[in-house]
């Protein structure tokens, strides 16, 4: 799950393995696999990091250790 804000300004918390693409047209809108778009203020480049970090810390082996 990432972090994002919507363009009124309310956060959102948003499931990353639904992403299908991210547009950016001039705002970031995001299209998920089910048919929804959000439009948020951060830019794709910004979602894309948030979305690379969320899968590193899901995937690291001191998170396992936790787990287990």
């Amino acid at each position: 799950m990432i972090q994002l804000t919507r363009i009124n300004h309310l956060p959102l918390v948003l499931n990353a393995d639904l992403i299908e693409h991210i547009e950016t047209t001039p705002d970031t809108v995001i299209s998920l696999t089910n048919g929804k778009k959000f439009v948020v203020l951060e830019p794709a480049d910004e979602v894309v990091n948030r979305i690379i970090r969320f899968r590193r810390e899901i995937h690291t082996p001191e998170l396992l250790e936790r787990v287990e």
